[in-house]
């Protein structure tokens, strides 16, 4: 099986998204949208992001490497009665199947930087987008103070070490990364999972918990008894 999907079908990460849905609300209301509007939400869970989209009436497909997040996307938007959204599985590194400039938007929000071939994603970003279109991403940022970059900045110092070739998923937070990457598709400029299971196996399984706790209960500002931990991410606009 293809590394990627392993993990991201590895747990039930809807329980994680269903605290991260202000932040695909943030985007789209940041994002003007007037249908007739066709995207592509790439890397998209169970629809944070393209739920959204579609209740703004825009035409969605949604596409993931997790075929337990495809079904519970589609799953959602069969409960919400939004026809005009779909979710399939598919690789953010190889589109295959997708039409070239079908797409007057693609966009990915926490999800295409998590593919293993950043190149390989901003290119195929760039075939499927309509000249004249737009691709947006929302890309957490290395070294952030926040809430999210912090939890993966913990988890890999509990995961062994990467093979030969990594590329960092944060390096989409970075300006000069995110410019040669689509510089080279032919733009001119203008997870968790893998460390508890290594925690695991290397006994530090409670050391994991307790830095995971202290940074949620160090940076949640609710006043009461629940949990608001606000994120800091990089926005990504790209005209094709």
């Amino acid at each position: 099986m293809n590394p990627n999907k392993a993990l991201w079908e590895k747990g039930d990460f809807t329980e994680i998204a269903a605290f991260m849905r202000q932040s695909g609300e943030a985007v789209i209301q940041s994002i003007p949208i007037a249908p007739p509007l066709r995207v592509l939400d790439l890397g998209c869970g169970d629809g944070t992001t393209a739920i959204p989209l579609a209740r703004a009436g825009a035409e969605v497909t949604g596409i993931d490497i997790a075929r337990n997040l495809v079904a519970a996307g589609n799953k959602r938007a069969e409960e919400a009665g939004l026809s005009r959204l779909k979710f399939q599985e598919g690789d953010a590194c190889n589109l295959e199947g997708l039409a070239g400039h079908w797409f007057d938007m693609t966009i990915s929000v926490f999800g295409a930087m998590f593919a293993p071939k950043p190149f390989d994603v901003a290119k195929e970003m760039v075939r499927v987008t309509k000249p004249g279109g737009r691709i947006v991403m929302g890309n957490w940022i290395p070294n952030d103070p926040t809430f999210v970059s912090q939890v993966l900045k913990i988890s890999s110092a509990f995961t062994p070490p990467p093979p030969e070739g990594f590329v960092s998923p944060m390096t989409w937070g970075v300006e000069s990364h995110i410019i040669e990457r689509f510089g080279q598709a032919g733009v001119p400029h203008g997870p968790t999972m893998n460390a508890v299971e290594a925690a695991q196996k290397n006994g530090k399984a409670e050391e994991l918990h307790t830095q995971l706790v202290e940074l949620s209960n160090a940076q949640n500002t609710s006043k009461d008894a629940a949990t608001f931990i606000p994120a800091t991410f990089m926005r990504v606009a790209v005209s094709i």
